[in-house]
């Protein structure tokens, strides 16, 4: 599976490029007007980039099947840090959501080393219980109990998109592994009662709800930033107005250099652009998921669909908010938006998906 190796590495490293030159872009005027560096984001994310690099060099170093002994062990450990960060002055608390630990001049989030904990764990359960995974008690009920933690720790930071991306990718790693359909149905019809409740107690997110169905009611209030990411992509036709010469970065369009980081790529870089990075995410998806059919360790096996499945869930989901498809979510563009421990682990799960490839080749 070299081949397929190498097509993914070109694929992940032209993103990480596109993501270099358009966090520049976007963030430059940003960044001059805050912190008197139009370089001040960018640095911070070749940082994280060069962290993320070295953490995926100790990865592709090691054998992945040595994580799945520890598997429990790091479940445990992804409880505990999910319950200090919401202790107050042990978590950061920014803009009423307490997701970070400040550690001097990085912010690391906890949740996102928990993803990819889930991912293990569940691909760890399903290779161990192939036997009996169409049981309810002993099959499915276990990694259900964890998913539920995790989930009902990360809506308290509060995290709605990163509890829904858990409980998606966790149980379609369950289907996959043949769990009852049933089994899945229940689970399913349970939580809708409950996710319409996490939305209805928040105003903030009922706004969300509002402003996907009808942004430009209120372009101006609720739903700004909706019509200003439609603004920019519009703005930018077929080939775009040209490489920096957004105007929607000049502080119209909020998060420009994270969440809505596309629109930006759409405004400069028009539908051409756009259509590439939507082309390369299906790449990476098609690749990782031809390296994974491959494998035949059953670990290794869910392990690397699990990485493709949430990798490829967070880059649909930021493509469906920024076209309006979707109601806003906090999910950054893999490999391209600006953000610490997202990107290092987003690294770091590419890692793990190269270094099943290269064991099978042993």
């Amino acid at each position: 599976m070299r081949q397929e190796r190498i097509n993914l590495t070109i694929t992940v490293s032209t993103l990480i490029c596109i993501g270099i030159v358009m966090i520049y872009s976007a963030s430059c005027v940003n960044a001059m007007q805050n912190f008197a560096d139009s370089l001040y984001f960018l640095k911070r994310h070749v940082l994280f980039l060069a962290i993320g690099l070295v953490v995926s060099f100790f990865i592709l170093r090691m054998d992945y099947r040595q994580i799945q002994p520890h598997a429990r062990l790091l479940i445990g450990a992804c409880v505990v840090l999910l319950l200090l960060v919401l202790i107050p002055h042990i978590g950061n608390e920014s803009y009423g959501a307490r997701r970070w630990f400040k550690l001097g001049v990085f912010h690391f989030q906890p949740s996102e080393l928990a993803k990819l904990a889930m991912i293990i764990y569940t691909a760890d359960f399903l290779a161990r219980r192939q036997q009996s995974i169409k049981s309810f008690r002993r099959g499915f009920l276990p990694p259900l109990i964890v998913m539920g933690v995790f989930c009902v720790l990360t809506v308290k930071q509060p995290d709605l998109g990163t509890t829904i991306e858990i409980a998606v990718v966790t149980l379609t790693m369950l289907f996959l592994g043949g769990a009852k359909l049933w089994h899945l149905a229940l689970v399913f019809g349970s939580s809708v009662p409950v996710l319409a409740y996490l939305i209805i107690k928040e105003p903030y997110r009922v706004a969300r709800i509002i402003a996907f169905l009808d942004p430009w009611q209120d372009p101006q209030g609720i739903g700004f930033q909706l019509t200003q990411s439609q603004i920019a992509l519009g703005s930018g036709g077929i080939f775009g107005v040209g490489l920096g010469r957004s105007v929607q970065k000049l502080f119209y369009l909020p998060a420009a250099h994270t969440d809505f980081i596309l629109s930006i790529i759409g405004e400069e870089l028009g539908l051409v652009g756009t259509l590439g990075v939507i082309v390369l995410f299906c790449l990476f998806i098609w690749q990782g998921t031809r390296i994974v059919r491959q494998t035949n360790n059953a670990f290794g096996y869910f392990l690397g669909m699990g990485v493709v499945m949430m990798l490829g869930l967070q880059a649909m989901v930021n493509v469906g908010v920024s076209i309006g498809a979707f109601p806003t979510k906090g999910l950054p563009l893999p490999f391209i938006s600006y953000g610490g421990s997202a990107l290092i682990f987003h690294l770091a799960s590419v890692a793990l998906l190269l270094n099943i490839s290269k064991i099978e080749d042993y």
